[in-house]
């Protein structure tokens, strides 16, 4: 087991020893529970699907007396914490025992409506802190969420003093997104932020080689967090003191991970054979007056597990103020379970006979298994005591702010993009005194290019101290200092979606809530994807704004073009895609998406994930004009907002255009095709063909507004199957062509949705450079492509109404 020699942990112990006596009844109870949730889970539910509950015993026991030590010992009420997904059983169990669940959530572990497999934020009963379940993402959530509290602390006064704790599975080192977020400078010198590794040296397939350590120990030093490691318990701490015990410390040392974790499952015996195999003659004379209980008991005595240990760590932690700590907490898996150490014990489940003689152990019966401990006994008394210094204030009453709904950013000379007006449209929110100051941005490495700019030289970088500029570029003061409202991260998107996950959680976390904008470019959001699951699924609220999108970006190539974001856009849940085409509707909307962030940051509402995708692609605003002239800004904005309008009609638009079918059709297209699109619904009434241009201006809500229709309509038994900004924009029965530079599939549910004939025109293959013709030309996005499917689609649909006939 090679360990870094520079790696150290004071073993003197601060613990009183009436403390450690009540945590190891404590840890015995909560082990007992955590097993038998899973074991219920399984064994005692009825299921009919034929999939299997599953739990995770073993990963779980690794944690018990790490979590005892930390909840019963050290945390306090404004620390926050996330925990290992598989380990989620043993949460449960102390939030119980604690009085924070009520009971009948231990038999409903991995049930509808129960405790979640894994901790959730938004979907378990009783107070999860941070989400996890996507390995990695656990680790990086408390290190961002330090950063925001540092943010806060410098913008609004410090907060009362928290630390943002991530306890981890080893194998969670093995994720990339854990050293992005390591090794970014915006983590650096979080005295707030504390790691304890679960170092049982177990994935879900292998053992652990054991010179990892020293790789990862050394990676965290590099990256300037102090390391301390928890390794070896009590017994063998005594047994080194005694004469000559440094030669068995260095046996132990210079044992593999593997030969040292196959030790855990042998017998008693064969346990003592294996581990004096080759061992030098000073070790089987330090050993020769232990029996075999004994050598066994010393042989598992890890850091992990001794709970006087674990609490001298904690605190060492707690002392380090300028830098993060990570402790390498030595431990077993499936500590305490006749599965300890199995190299296949990941998702084993004791048998019945297993669990009954556990039950045995912890002096419980069948009828008091699921008891908490007497108010009267010390557990009680602990658990009681602990319950109420946990117990967090309530949050401050947010501010009322009057939010603007427009900036009136227009497009100069009438020619525009999306992009620049998103840039400009920031600009003009940050002279918003008011709401100004809950404004903060953060792009990794993109931020000029993706017209942040302007943003920033208003109202600066944040560092937390102030820095010299040495930049003489007139056009970007990069100004660095505690009161700036932009976050630069290194080029890591995962690292976006995670520090704007927790920036949409600052009202959480920091009691402070705060109104997240980054930028990143469209092609690289499937970079970040997981981590904007997560914010997602946590529940966060938050806008950003993927730049520039499709294969108009053409001379880019391929590597650079994004097609199938869209598509997420649209269906990943608690996400509001957008993707506006005229500079007035970019700001109508990211005026609303602020009062949506701003409402689920501040007040608890459905603020949710706002994307946008935007165009680098300079467009023509007058049709915009002439369509806000036709309808009036009050009913236009409201169908930006719904997601869809009418761009054009035709000039003899009246009910007798669709009297002949063979004459009308409708484009439907967002964004930077729009030009191309309306080019020909010229060509197409030049042909005699009545065009109506439907601009969608969120595709997310266009379906979701849909769908919602559908379900209702499902419940109830009145099925409509049209929602109302589907009644705005296609008011009769016509065949429609969809133009998207996107997946054609993105728009094609509309042909689905209206019952006509759809022609999906998009980008299905991957780009490469060229001109915008030319990529337009490859995907069928020109205009005589558009024509041609206009032209197929009234076609079909003639045909059709023929047969019907």
């Amino acid at each position: 087991m090679d360990t870094p020699t520079s790696v150290a942990t004071d073993q003197t112990s601060s613990a009183g020893s009436d403390l450690v006596l009540t945590l190891d009844q404590i840890q015995s109870r909560v082990l007992w529970l955590a097993t038998r949730m899973v074991d219920a889970a399984n064994r005692d539910r009825t299921v009919t699907d034929g999939v299997k509950v599953g739990g995770h015993q073993a990963s779980s026991a690794s944690l018990v007396s790490i979590m005892t030590a930390l909840w019963f010992g050290a945390l306090r009420a404004d620390d926050y914490v996330s925990v290992k997904p598989h380990a989620s059983p043993v949460f449960h169990a102390i939030q119980y025992l604690m009085g924070n669940l009520d009971r009948r959530y231990l038999t409903e572990l991995r049930a509808f409506g129960g405790l979640q497999s894994y901790p959730s934020r938004t979907k378990d009963p009783d107070g999860v802190d941070f989400s996890t379940g996507s390995v990695g993402l656990g680790a990086a959530a408390p290190l961002f969420a330090g950063v925001v509290r540092r943010y806060v602390d410098s913008h609004f006064g410090s907060r009362p003093e928290s630390r943002f704790i991530a306890i981890i599975g080893d194998a969670e080192l093995d994720e990339g997104n854990v050293w992005e977020a390591v090794g970014d400078l915006t983590t650096q010198g979080l005295g707030n932020v504390l790691w304890i590794v679960d170092f049982n040296r177990q994935s879900l397939d292998r053992v652990v080689p054991g010179i990892r350590i020293t790789q990862w120990a050394r990676q965290f030093e590099a990256a300037g967090w102090q390391v301390l490691e928890l390794k070896y318990g009590r017994q063998l701490e005594a047994m080194f003191h005694r004469p000559r015990g440094e030669q068995l410390r260095k046996w132990i040392d210079a044992m593999p991970n593997e030969q040292y974790q196959s030790l855990f499952g042998l017998t008693q015996a064969d346990l003592r054979a294996r581990f004096l195999d080759g061992a030098p003659d000073i070790v089987r004379t330090l050993t020769d007056d232990l029996d075999d209980d004994s050598m066994k008991s010393l042989v598992m005595d890890l850091g992990g597990h001794d709970l006087a240990g674990i609490l001298d760590s904690l605190d060492a932690a707690s002392r380090s103020c300028d830098r993060p700590t990570v402790v390498f907490a030595y431990t077993i898996k499936g500590w305490g379970l006749p599965i300890a150490g199995n190299p296949r014990n990941h998702s084993a489940l004791l048998t019945k006979e297993q669990v009954d003689r556990l039950r045995d152990r912890v002096e419980l019966t069948p009828e008091t298994e699921w008891d908490r401990f007497r108010k009267s006994s010390p557990a009680g008394i602990l658990c009681a005591q602990r319950a109420r210094e946990l117990t967090r204030r309530p949050k401050s009453q947010p501010p009322r702010l009057s939010l603007p709904y427009e900036t009136g950013v227009r497009a100069a000379k009438g020619i525009g993009s999306t992009q620049e007006a998103f840039g400009r449209a920031l600009v003009e929110l940050s002279r918003n005194s008011e709401l100004a100051q809950y404004l903060v941005t953060t792009a990794p490495d993109v931020a000029t290019s993706t017209n942040l700019a302007g943003f920033i030289n208003r109202l600066g970088i944040y560092a937390a101290k102030e820095q010299q500029n040495w930049s003489k570029d007139s056009l970007v003061q990069w100004t660095e200092h505690p009161r700036g409202h932009h976050i630069e991260l290194g080029i890591a998107e995962m690292n976006l979606f995670m520090l704007l996950c927790q920036l949409g959680l600052s009202g959480d976390f920091s009691d402070q809530p705060l109104i997240p904008i980054g930028t990143v470019y469209d092609p690289f959001v499937c970079r970040g994807l997981d981590a904007l699951i997560y914010g997602a699924y946590s529940g966060s609220s938050f806008i950003v704004a993927g730049t520039p999108s499709g294969v108009t970006l053409a001379p880019e190539g391929g590597a650079h073009q994004s097609t199938i974001t869209a598509s997420i856009g649209v269906e990943l849940p608690n996400t509001t895609f957008l993707e506006p085409t005229y500079v007035t509707s970019l700001d109508w909307m990211l005026c609303d998406a602020v009062r949506h962030v701003w409402a689920g940051a501040a007040h608890g509402l459905s603020g949710g994930v706002h994307y946008f995708r935007l165009t680098t692609r300079a467009i023509d605003q007058s049709p915009f004009e002439q369509a806000r002239q036709r309808i009036g800004d009050a009913i236009l904005r409201r169908q930006v907002l719904a997601g869809a309008y009418l761009l054009r009609v035709p000039t003899d638009a009246d009910q007798s255009a669709f009297l002949s079918p063979s004459q009308a059709v409708y484009l439907v297209a967002s964004g930077a095709v729009m030009p191309d699109v309306l080019q020909a619904a010229d060509e197409l009434a030049e042909e005699g063909v009545a065009t109506f241009v439907v601009d969608v201006t969120s595709l997310g809500r266009l379906y979701a507004s849909w769908r919602a229709e559908i379900v209702d309509g499902v419940r109830s038994g009145k099925v409509s199957g049209v929602s109302d900004p589907l009644r705005w924009c296609f008011p009769q029965v016509a065949p429609l062509v969809t133009v998207h530079d996107a997946a054609s599939h993105a728009m094609a549910w509309l042909g689905s949705a209206l019952g006509s004939h759809c022609l999906p025109l998009g980008v299905d293959s991957f780009g490469q450079s060229g001109s915008v013709h030319d990529l337009h030309d490859a995907n069928d996005l020109t205009v005589g492509s558009i024509v041609n499917a206009a032209l197929t689609a009234v076609t079909l649909h003639c045909e059709g109404s023929v047969n019907d006939t």
